[in-house]
């Protein structure tokens, strides 16, 4: 189907989003908003930045009840806060439109004003676990009366051990409920999810569409460990916005140092940061104020933020799901990108693992500058241009552009949540 329309989505809600610039659906709102509208539980499988957040946002405002004091009707649950925070700020113009409320439940916070909030009524939830929990256990909330329910990232919820939470939350939820359920994987502790809690779902799997995707370039760079710091300054000059990813919080916080006194002007966030100071990092960055966000493994999944010119791994992930996750931050929704691991001399075999695990060509090269800016372009090589997991391979370089200059992708940058 090509529009909204005909997906079922009432006219308010078709025109609230085309006054966003989202005109048409992507593959996954597509195949699920029409089962989500007609009351079906369903399970969708999709890569991040493919347009989950719309497609749940969609049927949510449409079909929530009215909540009464502390009794919600809808409830979303992510993995983390910044993920909630741009959940529900995909989600309230659609809400309003509706006359539905939406707020958020997450820690880093003072509950408080989330006791507030909930004594005068709240339609819409969108919350961490353990928040959430702690809310449930002090008597502030009741989830008895919702009867929709969304789990995001189900598979980072596994990653992150929050599951048994998420089940005890779902287990207090009407037994009639309508369950969605959004995950780029189906399978392990996901699997468990779905069958135990949702009946007869629709089962909608997409791979990674190559033209909504983009084209992104992979490169494997030797690097001295003495020599990181100069060469992301450096890359980051060519290609910013840039999000750099480092193992540890230390790491990060000290990337970010050098990165400043080497003229860029870079942010952390991680998961001692304060919340005020991890929503500060993360304004800063989305406003092009600053270059750089340097970051652990928590805003792999965590953080959706449009037109990323390129991701750095400063230190190698862990495995391939964790590369996976961490390079999907840019080239996303048609725009091209860059994908840079910078590999030490003693890290040579951590990097072909993961090549041989993501099945791409296997190699570490020394990369020049101008391969990255456009200024230069031979026919790339197996080791230059590694195939993108799970897609084509990525042959074109970064587009030379002024730090902090965003790129527009004919209107439908929103449509990418």
């Amino acid at each position: 189907m090509s529009t909204f329309s005909e997906l079922g989505v009432p006219r308010g809600i078709a025109d609230v989003l085309a006054r966003r610039g989202v005109t048409a659906p992507f593959p996954i709102q597509s195949a699920t908003i029409a089962d989500a509208m007609a009351g079906r539980d369903l399970c969708g499988r999709a890569p991040t930045g493919s347009g989950k957040t719309i497609a749940f946002s969609v049927p949510l405002a449409t079909r929530a009840g009215k909540g009464a004091p502390g009794r919600p009707r809808a409830l979303v649950l992510v993995p983390t806060r910044e993920l909630a925070a741009q959940v529900a700020e995909e989600l309230r113009p659609l809400a309003e439109q509706c006359r539905r409320t939406v707020a958020t439940f997450y820690g880093g916070t003072p509950i408080g004003k989330d006791m507030g909030r909930l004594r005068r009524g709240v339609d819409i939830v969108v919350a961490c676990p353990g928040r959430l929990a702690d809310l449930v256990q002090r008597g502030n909330v009741n989830l008895g009366d919702v009867e929709m329910v969304v789990v995001d990232e189900a598979d980072r919820m596994a990653d992150m051990g929050f599951l048994p939470e998420v089940r005890r939350l779902l287990d207090k939820t009407s037994p009639d409920r309508q369950t969605l359920l959004f995950s780029a994987t189906l399978d392990g502790d996901v699997d468990v999810l779905i069958r135990r809690y949702q009946r007869n779902p629709a089962r909608h799997e997409l791979a990674a569409p190559t033209t909504d995707l983009g084209d992104v370039r992979h490169l494997f760079w030797r690097a001295e460990a003495s020599d990181r710091v100069r060469i992301a300054g450096d890359i980051i000059r060519a290609v910013a916005p840039a999000i750099v990813f480092t193992r540890t919080k230390h790491s990060a916080d000290r990337v970010a140092r050098q990165l400043q006194r080497s003229g860029v002007a870079a942010v952390a966030i991680h998961s001692n940061r304060t919340q005020s100071q991890r929503t500060r990092a993360l304004k800063e960055f989305t406003a092009g104020r600053v270059a750089t966000l340097v970051a652990t493994d928590i805003a792999a999944r965590g953080i959706h933020v449009d037109d990323v010119g390129v991701v750095v791994h400063f230190d190698l992930p862990a495995t391939g799901k964790d590369y996976v996750h961490r390079s999907g931050r840019t080239g996303r929704a048609g725009a091209t990108g860059l994908v840079v691991s910078l590999v030490p001399p003693d890290k040579t075999g951590d990097a072909r693992g993961l090549q041989r695990s993501l099945k791409m060509p296997s190699g570490v090269e020394a990369v020049e500058l101008a391969h990255l800016t456009g200024s230069y372009r031979p026919a790339p090589t197996p080791h230059q241009a590694a195939e993108r997991p799970g897609g084509r391979p990525g042959n074109r370089g970064g587009k030379s552009r002024k730090p902090n200059q965003r790129r527009r992708n004919s209107g439908r940058t929103a449509a990418r949540r």
